[in-house]
């Protein structure tokens, strides 16, 4: 009688083979409507990092624009914010106390001298993840014109 007591405890011990597949079926419902959020999230972050670069960069722009009464061209680009260019007057740099970062995507933002809307606006924006104008999704252009007011 003892020996059968100790045969069925034995036995009770593991999980069966359903119990597994129920317990593995509820971790794979679980990840298919976890996982999808977590990587919009992360195309979020994104925008907002490029965001806050292209506010920053704006801010070293205009402190230049104080100190040397123009905004670098586009030759100089935003480098010039790092390092003087060679016939600027007034240049009290660096405006930036890193170097200038790349967008989310790992490419340069784009910066134009003077923008679309003339003498006193330019043009800083990221591509997004494509790194070219225009498109859709994590691909949207970020930024645009700024002008000085």
């Amino acid at each position: 009688m003892k020996q059968s007591f100790r045969l069925r405890t034995q036995r009770r011990r593991g999980f069966t083979l359903i119990e597994l597949l129920v317990v593995i079926l509820i971790l794979a419902i679980l990840a298919a409507l976890i996982v999808p959020r977590v990587v919009n999230r992360t195309s979020d972050a994104k925008r907002a990092r490029a965001l806050s670069d292209i506010a920053t960069l704006t801010t070293a722009l205009n402190s230049f624009r104080l100190d040397c009464d123009r905004f670098p061209s586009t030759e100089e680009g935003l480098q010039s914010l790092r390092t003087q260019p060679g016939e600027v007057t007034g240049w009290r740099g660096p405006y930036l106390e890193k170097a200038i970062p790349p967008d989310p995507w790992g490419n340069e933002y784009a910066y134009e001298y003077p923008g679309t809307g003339g003498d006193d606006t330019f043009t800083l924006m990221s591509f997004g993840s494509d790194g070219a104008p225009g498109g859709e999704g994590d691909a949207t252009d970020i930024g645009g014109e700024e002008e000085n007011y």
